[in-house]
């Protein structure tokens, strides 16, 4: 297996396949690398350089102790483009993985980049305030928290059917798809499961959005139960200069695969644009 090392001293494990146009992929929560398979594999078949890493406390990667904030993970970001030397890459920044491209872009500018796209990506704000009414109320993250830290592989198999949007009369995903999905997920640490919660539901990404000055694109679907369109992507859209939305009619959060086809052919025509 292939890995890098961060400044402090974090093994990231990384898949990188195909050659040309170098994209990097950056995961959600809970899950890790393996989720971009359905994007990596037939991109890389279209003169892409696809590569994807493990979000460190997730998958194959370290689970260090410490802290895990937003500098941490966008310096994380840094590590892998630092030490592949890529250049003129394009950021996908999928959910929890949107506000790591975001802080990327402010805390390490955009020398190497060429373009972002953010998928159904947690950025601007997910968690309601004072300055913020739209947003999500904070007993939403509480409710995922305390069931957690109860049962977690429990919490994350509800949450996966929900994740891609499937019941009893709407099957979007095998069983075997959920059991794969529930597999990466229960790879990350307990503990980088529930601190990234607070994470990704609680920081704000608005003064990082205003850091953006390359091409970017927001996909994300209209039935979103997971990060509603209304308080994500249409808004992001509407903070970054110049940005372009790309609403996927009746894609729940996990689109990657339930609308692998339409997210594919997207990122592709922006990534060769």
């Amino acid at each position: 297996m292939a890995f890098l090392r961060t400044v402090d001293g974090v093994d990231l494990f990384f898949k990188d396949w195909g050659s040309g146009k170098p994209v990097v992929f950056v995961h959600g929560w809970p899950l890790n690398a393996d989720m971009w398979d359905y994007q990596m594999e037939p991109l890389s078949r279209q003169g892409v350089r696809t590569i994807a890493y493990d979000r460190r406390g997730f998958g194959r990667s370290d689970q260090p102790g410490g802290r895990y904030d937003y500098d941490v993970l966008a310096d994380d970001l840094a590590a892998v483009l630092d030490g592949l030397d890529l250049r003129d890459v394009t950021l996908v920044g999928f959910s929890m993985g949107g506000g790591e491209v975001a802080r990327y872009v402010a805390r390490h500018g955009t020398e190497r980049i060429a373009r972002i796209a953010l998928v159904a990506a947690v950025t601007p704000f997910l968690l309601r305030t004072a300055d913020n009414p739209d947003g999500v109320d904070r007993s939403v993250f509480d409710g995922m928290v305390a069931p957690i830290e109860q049962d977690r592989p429990s919490f994350l198999t509800g949450f996966g059917k929900a994740f891609y949007g499937t019941g009893l009369l709407h099957q979007t995903v095998s069983a075997p798809f959920l059991d794969w999905s529930l597999g990466m997920a229960l790879q990350g640490s307990h503990k980088a499961t529930l601190d990234c919660i607070r994470l990704f539901s609680e920081t704000d990404f608005r003064a990082d959005l205003a850091r953006f000055d390359r091409p970017t694109l927001v996909i994300h679907g209209t039935a979103d139960a997971t990060v509603p369109i209304e308080v994500s992507g249409a808004k992001a859209a509407r903070l970054i200069p110049g940005a372009s939305l790309h609403a996927i009619e009746g894609a729940p959060h996990g689109l990657f695969y339930t609308h692998r086809a339409e997210l594919n052919a997207a990122l592709l025509s922006f990534i060769l644009s």
